[in-house]
């Protein structure tokens, strides 16, 4: 499935603007038919995929307690 630049942008969550220039930029790749570009959706699957893989994996992270530091001694 084809998109257009808003489509895109708007599938990305991104600006319309910011989209435009990565596909001038050749960073999306992306096919001109004579009057818009035209970008396929599924290019951004994996990337999505890992964005998500790494959210996960900094939320477990972030849940970890704080171990106790074992150099800390009781003055008291």
């Amino acid at each position: 499935m084809y998109l257009t630049i808003k489509e895109t942008a708007d599938y990305l969550s991104l600006p319309e603007e910011l989209v435009k220039s990565l596909v001038l930029q050749k960073k999306i790749r992306s096919l001109y038919d004579g009057e818009e570009y035209l970008i396929y959706k599924n290019q951004f699957q994996s990337h999505l995929e890992q964005v998500e893989k790494y959210k996960m994996l900094y939320d477990e992270y972030m849940k970890e307690p704080i171990p106790e530091d074992i150099d800390v001694k009781d003055e008291d």
